[in-house]
């Protein structure tokens, strides 16, 4: 409590956190013995002890210096417009955030509120005069994300609706669809915009697919960025009807059916790009549940260099895809990165003088000089149906999407074994159990022995941010778990994620691959020849010298380029 002898404005951080009952006089002590060795702020000091919280500090400041202390609910519930006053850039370089405004004041929080300067800027850029309250440092940078996230997603609606035009349907019903709110109905136009700002939202951020989830009091949207999913904005249940009506509109489905599931397509077309999205809709207890995949068809910028190849593994793969006649199969989950590895190997041996064509569902990415075809198994386009017509086309290289069944699989071992260079991809957890899945799929032995020329696992990490990654000695625990020896590091450190606003607070931006090649050599093939095992076949291939998908990843965790978290999450421990 108190007393009336006792003014803060003449007492100093520590004598108040004391007259408070925050800290006792001994914590004091040692705090200020640090403080001379260290240099640094008492404050500081006290916090990164565990004796006090920031807010504890922040509540002592303004004491001291007798500004008023902004509440955390008061910087997370601002008045945009006074907000939007103060450029992003100028609040996050000092830490400052307008809350309010009137005709002649403005209000802001502040970390340091004595920064005259910045008071100074402050008054020139909004014209009005700064009221200053005090807040610490990490709620502010919180604010900071939150509050400009949404007046730029505010502001990006209009050039939404005017940027974004929807070719809905499919390629036999396709309608270009007014998505402006102008051609809805008044009630509807929200919805219009919140769609909008979804569609928008997912295509800056580079998202592979776009989860709309209604629970029992809200609906919660997310992205998948690099592989992981993010939620952007969780609207309230009452949207939820709207949401789903509009996106089966565009995707020209049956809005009365709310129990069974529907599938369905519209395609995205703005200035820079097209990008064709696949909806799939799903009854759930609490409502429909879509998703979204988003294919840029337009955005292939790969080649195989820039993959994530290890140079002696980029060797062996570019001089397996330069032979005349073969298959090149390449195996992972749905994600990994499949497609993209062929597409650039097709790239990679794409000339005048030879036939490309590819079977494909969907077609990902269109690419100049090579014939895709798009699969529609409803009208009987089938991977078999168009492979055998595809056969009197005179092709020199074959792309099959997916090797799915016996019936395509025979195709392809045929069109292998007649002179013919294909690739394609399997579902399979690593090489060594990519050739058994060939074989449970009905390839005889024989035949997997002599037409596959190389199996390839691949899976995508995600690479640390280059402007907020940090280094770090792992612990021996760490380095056990993931089978990392100490001696590797040579005496280095690691790096890994710490999170900034450019990679939304991730730690990690963009992705890389890593990969396990099987070039099928004598020994190899004799294995298969003679049915061996799985686990024989990744022996023989490991004592040849394959690389797995775990040392593949530990090589870029080495390098810098990902983190341990991220190999342990992608791949499972070589034993």
């Amino acid at each position: 409590m108190m007393t009336t002898q006792f003014n803060p404005q003449f007492q100093r951080i520590g004598e108040i956190l004391i007259h408070l009952g925050k800290i006792s006089d001994s914590q004091l002590q040692e705090a200020l013995v640090e403080q001379k060795n260290t240099k640094e702020k008492l404050g500081l000091i006290l916090i990164n002890s565990g004796v006090i919280t920031e807010d504890d500090l922040v509540t002592v400041y303004s004491m001291q210096l007798g500004y008023k202390k902004a509440e955390k609910d008061m910087l997370f519930n601002v008045e945009q417009d006074a907000a939007a006053l103060v450029p992003e850039e100028f609040a996050r370089q000092n830490v400052v955030l307008a809350l309010s405004k009137s005709d002649s004041s403005i209000v802001v929080a502040m970390e340091d509120p004595e920064d005259i300067t910045c008071i100074d800027s402050l008054k020139r850029l909004t014209g009005l005069n700064p009221e200053i309250l005090v807040a610490g440092p990490t709620s502010l940078e919180k604010a900071l994300d939150e509050v400009y996230g949404e007046i730029k997603k505010t502001g990006e609606v209009q050039e939404v609706i005017e940027g974004i035009k929807v070719i809905s349907g499919d390629e036999d019903h396709q309608e270009e669809v007014d998505l402006s709110p102008e051609s809805a109905d008044t009630e509807d136009a929200p919805i219009v915009k919140l769609v909008n700002m979804i569609l928008q939202e997912s295509i800056k951020e580079r998202a592979t697919d776009v989860h709309i989830e209604p629970m029992d009091d809200k609906v919660i949207v997310r992205i998948r960025i690099d592989g992981v999913l993010q939620i952007i904005m969780t609207p309230p249940i009452s949207s939820l009807s709207g949401l789903v009506t509009r996106i089966k509109i565009l995707s020209k489905l049956n809005i009365a059916e709310k129990r069974l599931t529907q599938d369905g397509r519209f395609t995205i077309k703005t200035t820079e790009k097209e990008i064709d999205v696949r909806v799939s809709i799903l009854p759930t207890v609490y409502g429909e549940k879509i998703v979204m995949r988003l294919l840029d068809k337009t955005g292939f910028d790969f080649n195989l260099k820039s993959l994530g190849f290890d140079p002696d593994m980029y060797k062996i793969f570019k001089k397996v895809i330069s032979q005349p006649y073969g298959m090149v199969i390449v195996s992972g989950p749905t994600g990994s990165g499949k497609s993209t590895s062929l597409y650039a190997s097709l790239k990679e041996i794409k000339s005048e003088g030879i036939n490309i064509t590819t079977v494909e569902d969907p077609v990902e990415y269109q690419l100049e000089g090579i014939s895709q075809v798009q699969v529609f198994e409803d009208i009987g386009l089938t991977f078999s149906s168009s492979l055998r017509s595809i056969l009197r086309q005179d092709p020199d290289v074959l792309l099959i999407g997916e090797i799915r069944d016996a019936e395509t699989a025979d195709i392809a071992v045929k069109f292998s074994l007649t002179g013919h260079l294909v690739f394609s991809t399997v579902h399979a957890n690593d090489a060594s159990s990519t050739i058994t899945r060939l074989l449970d799929i009905g390839i005889p032995p024989f035949l997997v022995g002599s037409c596959v020329n190389l199996v390839m696992a691949q899976r995508l990490v995600r690479r640390l941010c280059k402007d907020c990654c940090e280094k770090y000695d792992p612990s021996e625990q760490e380095l056990y778990v993931v089978g990392l020896d100490k001696k590797r590091l040579s005496g280095e450190k690691l790096s890994k994620p710490k999170g900034c606003r450019k990679c939304r607070n991730t730690g990690y931006k963009g992705r890389t691959a890593i990969f396990e090649i099987i070039p099928m050599t004598r020994e190899i093939r004799k294995l298969i020849f003679n049915k061996s095992n799985e686990d024989d076949i990744r022996t023989k291939a490991l004592e040849q010298g394959m690389i797995s998908l775990r040392e593949s990843g530990l090589r870029k965790v080495l390098d810098g380029t990902t983190s341990i978290q991220e190999i342990m999450r992608s791949t499972v421990e070589d034993l």
